[in-house]
């Protein structure tokens, strides 16, 4: 190769270079632009959760940037001294939490046995798995109500729960299993001729590997759960609902109950969003572990 060669190819990877930074930043700038964009039906609903009834039914919300004397907390104070609405919003924390929980613990154990232990019909197990994922949830409501109403948890706390573990379960063990198989297996290997049995495998190899897939996990079913309302209006009562199911029914009961609405609605989303960057957090951990490891 020549001089001249040379100096062509370093000018190329230098334009080459400058045209991919630009190209980079021109990408960084339109993401920002469709991030604020989607953050506006956000700011507003967080601006008119503060705003007063009547000046939510005067003007926009962006007015209250000419008038911050708007801002009160007098909407949240009436949402909190809504029994229903408070009871709700506890019933749904007793709902996600447990079916969160479950899903994960069940489908990391039986992620671990499909891809790392061998019994017979290991493979005809794990297609059934499969198949039920395309099982709509639909389809299930109607013989699971009549089995729940046998039993007696139909309207029940536990009913719901149940329903959500059903249905979650397939996804977490078709994506636990699909993750595990990538463990090399000369490292459990390694671990079982040190004498480490099925379950120490388990929590100390496996786990701490499959870190960024449980939290990924983890937030599918905790936002899947969190924001249902098909699943808890129907296996749900007053007494058991989650706070979507009470959200819509001040939108059915008074038609346009905004002082309610826009807190708890801002309520039920800012939860689901507190708890999906706090396993952002471990989900980074997660990879950063499994590199080193």
């Amino acid at each position: 190769m020549t001089a001249l060669d040379t100096s062509v190819r370093a000018k190329r990877s230098l334009a080459a270079r400058f045209a991919s930074g630009a190209a980079g930043g021109a990408l960084r700038v339109f993401l920002l632009v469709v991030g604020l964009f989607w953050l506006v039906p956000t700011l507003g609903l967080l601006v008119s959760s503060f705003r007063d009834p009547t000046d939510i039914a005067a003007s926009g919300w962006w007015k209250v940037f000419t008038a911050p004397a708007q801002l009160t907390t007098k909407s949240y104070q009436a949402l909190l001294e809504k029994d229903e609405i408070t009871h709700a919003l506890f019933n749904t924390i007793w709902i996600t939490v447990p079916a969160t929980l479950l899903v994960v613990i069940i489908g990391s154990m039986a992620g671990y046995a499909f891809a790392c232990m061998d019994f017979k019909g290991r493979d005809g197990w794990f297609m059934a798995v499969v198949g039920l994922l395309v099982v709509p949830v639909q389809v299930a409501l109607i013989p699971l109500s009549e089995l729940f109403g046998k039993i007696g948890i139909f309207g029940s706390i536990i009913g719901v729960v149940l329903f959500h573990v059903g249905f979650g379960l397939p996804f977490a063990i078709f994506l636990l299993r699909n993750f595990f198989a990538e463990i090399p297996r000369e490292l459990l290997e390694a671990a079982r001729l040190d004498g480490a049995g099925e379950a120490r495998l388990f929590a100390t190899v496996v786990l701490p590997l499959g870190g960024p897939a449980i939290a990924s996990l983890g937030i599918f079913q905790f936002l899947w759960v969190w924001n249902d309302m098909l699943v808890a209006l129907i296996f749900s009562d007053s007494g058991s609902q989650p706070l979507t199911v009470a959200l819509q029914q001040q939108v059915r009961q008074f038609s346009g109950n905004i002082e309610i609405l826009a807190p708890g609605a801002f309520i039920s989303m800012v939860i689901p969003l507190a708890v999906f960057f706090a396993f952002q957090r471990q989900f980074v951990s997660g990879v950063m572990a499994g590199a080193v490891k």
